[in-house]
């Protein structure tokens, strides 16, 4: 029941039914509401300036298109590097250096799931969480980081950043913003972006799966595709079409409870996951778990970097 709930949301936010469709214009007027908020908030700030570049990494939909995997390969291609999250599904408040220069001075409670995986995926950079993010940029130029990769910063008007946006592999049918769909800011704004990035077109994902560290090329008849990450359906494009599916809500933390049912329930079968999954899962010592390793490859010469090159060598004047 509790899967078919987020199941039924995620088709109402971006590829609403009939009476989907008509619930979503019964909340028109809310929307309406929610972009006065919105374009209030733009107008009205006034963006603090860094001596640091600041690179935000967004998109306008609510939930994931891929902006960690391509924070990951962005920041991998600089040193001193610092990124900067509010890191969602930790159970910590305040500041904290998640890792210092590859070195990880937290848990996955004080981090979260995105911020670990960040950790663990970028072993020369510092990360940081915070609800404040210019409290977090300040820290990270006090810490000697050269540059700050900022995660899902597009709404964040109070800073100067250049603003790269992931477009979304298939457009939403659904156009509306929250509550009557699922953008979280209108579609229009994409053009307020520097650079524009849209999966087939700017990048490509590739995916491979591992069990204990080994690459293997082929999975088992029986298996169960576990995770909490947003729009979770995406995933099955990568899996045999006979995989079940357990989604949890996007930042879910897993309880022993949530393990033990799903032993119980899918006895026979071997367990997939992500790697942002993983970093949750790992406390439990599940046996047969398998990985997907999602990896970004940006297609340079259908995408135009050298605004976000300027922006960056313009600090170093």
């Amino acid at each position: 029941m509790r899967q078919k709930f987020f199941l039924w949301v995620e088709d109402y936010l971006f590829y609403p039914n009939t009476f989907q469709k008509i619930l979503s214009f019964f909340l028109l007027p809310f929307t309406l509401i929610y972009l006065i908020v919105i374009l209030l908030k733009r107008g009205f700030s006034r963006p603090i300036s860094f001596n640091i570049p600041v690179i935000s990494i967004g998109n306008l939909i609510v939930g994931g298109s891929g902006k960690t995997p391509l924070t990951i390969a962005l920041a991998k291609k600089y040193e001193n590097v610092c990124v900067v999250l509010r890191g969602y599904g930790r159970q910590s408040k305040g500041l904290y250096i998640i890792s210092k220069s590859g070195k990880i001075l937290e848990d996955i409670k004080t981090s979260g799931d995105e911020a670990m995986l960040l950790a663990k995926s970028l072993p020369n950079a510092t990360i940081i969480v915070s609800e404040n993010r210019v409290e977090a940029i300040k820290k990270a130029e006090e810490l000697g980081c050269k540059i700050v990769f900022l995660d899902d910063g597009f709404s964040k008007y109070n800073i100067n950043k250049f603003d790269i946006l992931i477009r979304p592999k298939d457009e939403p049918t659904n156009i509306f913003c929250l509550p009557s769909g699922g953008y979280r800011e209108p579609k229009m704004f994409y053009s307020f972006a520097q650079i524009q990035l849209q999966e087939g077109k700017g990048f490509k994902r590739f995916v491979s799966y591992s069990l204990n560290e080994k690459r293997v090329n082929v999975l088992p008849h029986k298996l169960l595709l576990l995770t909490a990450i947003s729009k979770p359906k995406r995933l099955l494009d990568y899996l045999p079409k006979n995989v079940e599916m357990k989604a949890f809500e996007d930042h879910h933390t897993f309880t022993k409870e949530d393990i033990d049912k799903i032993k119980k329930d899918y006895v026979d079968y071997a367990i997939i996951t992500t790697q942002k999954d993983y970093v949750k899962l790992k406390q439990f010592n599940l046996e047969n778990i398998y990985l997907m390793d999602l990896e970004l490859q940006i297609d340079n010469e259908k995408v135009d970097f050298k605004p976000l090159d300027d922006y960056i060598k313009s600090f170093k004047g």
